[in-house]
């Protein structure tokens, strides 16, 4: 079988790592491996998949992954990346956080029988006697050096406070005990944690005498320049409840054509020699892969059933795309249009309204921010006035329009916003 560090290398996972011979040695043969990640919100969102596709990647060659979930690191929060200190949490919404990011986790990893495992460090940081911890592991670090690592420069300019500064203490401690009590050698993370990784890496050579080895993976950006998983409206979250599997879907799907072929390598499982077939493809056929691209990343992050739905959900409202047979020929995109009446359960933004509002009809501006199109009515009244609201494919030519019961198409209405933005109407027949 390949080797692993070769897959994530030819994928463009790796930035940096350590001792890369070696570390590459290493995984010649099953070894574990651990990512942390950060419980602080109640899913994980897009920003999250290229370290959870790697963990997959890992367990496809035979390793054994560690997903760590940072209920004792958050209590004090990481301070990588940030101008400014993290909100403190509790640890009841901590620990709430955590079992959300479990059940998320083990849509992509295999936890059955010991092929993965995940653990939660404030299971050992809480119960930490502070002064021992200074004495044992304390000492080994020099504060010159951590002073010189990016995630501290960045914020002593703003104010770093004393808490955060001992989070890479605490980070290192996590890879020493793994590797105590899981035989844990390696640690993968962002490009922001390159100096907690290498922190750990040399707290394990101090202290037990041992090489461990760490991989980070680059910042993703768009091709604009955007940061990975942003939208206007927020991040895109991996939790369907919070971003739509119709909503995640369209994420995807309008992909900027420049990053398709680098998004299909990180976040799909389809083959490099298929994937780098399409790189010089523009115009139908590219969009025809950015469907592919959008139903590989739903079927991996919602299953099947869902992918199938929402991509049904958007040949009804875009049209169907038939995908040739030669085109990445490994995706599970049926290559033929199906009923799109399956697209009812995809999940596109829907709000019940009772038919008497709409009876009397509702002005458009109000209900455009009513459901969510708009922030504001403000922002509402704008949109509509510059061109950019329809009701049923048709553009609203007044702010104050009302939709109302005549609307109504097989039993709904469709909103849009833009482009790309829509809300389904449904009603409420009771009085």
């Amino acid at each position: 079988m390949t080797n692993v560090y070769d897959i994530l290398e030819e994928r463009g996972f790796i930035e940096q790592s350590t001792e890369a011979v070696a570390c590459r040695q290493l995984l010649e043969n099953p070894s574990t491996c651990y990512i942390g990640f950060d419980p602080t919100a109640s899913s994980l969102h897009v920003g999250s998949l290229l370290p959870i596709m790697s963990l997959a990647h890992m367990q496809r060659c035979g390793h054994r992954p560690i997903a760590l979930v940072g209920g004792g690191t958050a209590l004090v929060g990481d301070p990588s990346g940030k101008t400014e200190m993290r909100q403190m949490l509790s640890r009841e919404e901590i620990n709430a956080n955590g079992e959300k990011l479990k059940t998320q986790l083990s849509r992509f990893i295999d936890f059955e029988a010991g092929r993965a495992m995940l653990v939660n460090n404030a299971d050992w940081l809480a119960p930490l006697n502070y002064i021992e911890f200074l004495r044992d592991i304390g000492r080994h670090f020099s504060v010159n050096r951590m002073l010189s690592a990016e995630s501290y420069k960045m914020r002593l300019e703003t104010g770093l406070s004393f808490i955060e500064f001992n989070y890479m203490l605490l980070q290192a401690y996590d890879f020493l005990l793994l590797l105590d009590d899981y035989d844990c050698h390696l640690q993968m993370g962002g490009s922001d944690q390159w100096g907690n990784i290498v922190a750990g890496v040399d707290l394990v050579r101090r202290m037990r005498q041992k090489t461990v080895y760490g991989i980070t993976f680059p910042l993703i950006t768009t091709a604009s320049g955007e940061k990975m998983g942003k939208t206007a409206q927020g991040a895109v979250w991996l939790d369907a409840s919070l971003t739509s599997p119709y909503e995640y879907y369209q994420y995807w799907v309008n992909t900027e054509d420049q990053d398709v072929a680098r998004f299909l390598a990180y976040f799909t499982f389809l083959p490099m020699d298929e994937i780098s077939a399409v790189e010089g493809l523009q115009g139908e056929d590219l969009n025809l892969v950015k469907t592919i691209l959008a139903y590989e990343v739903t079927r991996i992050t919602h299953g099947e059933a869902a992918a199938r739905a929402a991509q049904a959900e958007s040949e009804e409202i875009f049209g169907a795309r038939t995908i040739p047979d030669n085109l990445l020929p490994s995706s599970g995109v049926r290559r033929q249009p199906e009923s799109a009446a399956e697209g009812a359960a995809a999940g596109m933004p829907a709000t019940t309204i009772a038919s008497s509002r709409l009876r009397q009809g509702i002005p458009a501006f109000e209900l455009f921010a009513e459901v969510g199109l708009c922030s504001s009515r403000g922002e509402a009244r704008r949109l509509i006035k510059q061109g950019g609201g329809y009701i049923n494919g048709e553009r609203i030519q007044e702010f104050d329009e009302r939709a109302t019961l005549e609307h109504l198409e097989k039993g709904e209405i469709l909103l849009r916003a833009g482009k790309k933005k829509y809300h389904r109407i449904q009603v409420d027949e009771k009085p």
